[in-house]
């Protein structure tokens, strides 16, 4: 009878099914404490009711058990909750080591997406099943959202900053992305699909798409178009050999981890954060890159391992 008319979308990721049980549990709860909270109105206001005209109830001293017993039920079920949902966030929000990461820019109105090795798609993301995949996103304009019901994750995309979430498919198929964010007067056109293929079947389409440098080659000679290592290569600033994630002293004496967001704000305001033992000599690239650009920096920089190397 309901097969042509789903309550709710399939699950699609290794985390949706524990996203749907708490969604149950939570749901169970409220239906059940409604049902005996207005149970409970109905027959007070009937039981209690008065009988005749000077009637004058009696008075109902207090019950310390009861008092006990309606608050601590409240209680153990908020921490049931707190911690059911805590852990679900914590393990959600942390992608795997091993995770793809694919970059993702929002704009009036579509999605852009590219992989490391280059592919690029429009309003579709290509992903293999069974394999973690990161998402880092940021916004050309306003605030989007990258929603994927099937898989049970939804990220605000900010502009000016950079957000993620991350998943594993368990089923192969194409599954509905939207914006799930009021963006504008196409909102309703920012749409897309999430095709999960086979390992072998997403390497074949990955080898037919790549029409472009990967994310760290064109980083790499945005690198080198700005001169960048006249500076990071010589002494006058830091250099970018294992700097990604690492721990950056500041002049003001604070510390801060080298991640996407410390490197973006680092080419777009040099000044906000100076490197302990550098003059704040680097001049602001504040409107002369695109965000795609700064992907693809960060890209490079994170690609960086014990020797610095300039591409080819």
């Amino acid at each position: 009878m309901w097969s042509g008319f789903p309550l709710r979308p399939e699950q699609a990721s290794t985390i949706a099914q524990g996203i749907d049980q708490l969604y149950f549990f939570l749901t169970a709860i409220t239906l059940f404490f409604t049902f005996v909270i207005f149970t409970a109105i109905f027959y007070f206001a009937i039981r209690y009711r008065r009988k005749a005209k000077g009637e004058i109830p009696g008075q109902i001293e207090g019950s310390l058990p009861l008092e006990i017993f309606w608050s601590a039920v409240p209680l153990v079920l908020v921490v049931v909750i707190f911690v059911w949902s805590s852990s679900l966030f914590i393990s959600n929000s942390r992608p795997p080591e091993a995770a793809t990461e694919i970059f993702v820019i929002g704009k009036q109105w579509m999605w852009q997406l590219q992989h490391p090795d280059g592919a690029r798609e429009i309003n579709e993301l290509h992903v293999p099943v069974g394999k973690p995949i990161k998402l880092t996103m940021t916004s050309e304009d306003v605030i989007h959202d990258f929603f994927i019901p099937a898989f049970r994750v939804k990220k605000d995309v900010v502009p000016g900053r950079y957000t993620s979430l991350w998943f594993e498919a368990t089923k192969t198929g194409r599954f509905h992305l939207f914006c799930g964010q009021y963006c504008g007067v196409n909102h309703a056109l920012m749409i897309g699909s999430v095709v999960v293929m086979e390992p072998e079947e997403y390497e074949r389409w990955l080898s037919g798409s790549r029409k472009a440098e990967t994310m760290a080659a064109s980083g790499a000679q945005l690198y080198e178009r700005f001169a960048c290592i006249t500076c990071h290569g010589a002494g006058k600033a830091p250099p970018f050999n294992d700097f990604y994630m690492s721990q950056v002293k500041l002049s003001d004496g604070s510390t801060v981890v080298a991640n996407e967001e410390y490197i973006r704000e680092s080419i777009l305001y040099p000044s906000a954060k100076i490197h302990a033992g550098y003059d704040p000599i680097m001049p602001t690239f504040k409107g002369q890159i695109s965000e795609e650009q700064l992907l693809q920096l960060i890209a490079f920089i994170k690609s960086l391992g014990p020797q610095e190397r300039k591409s080819e």
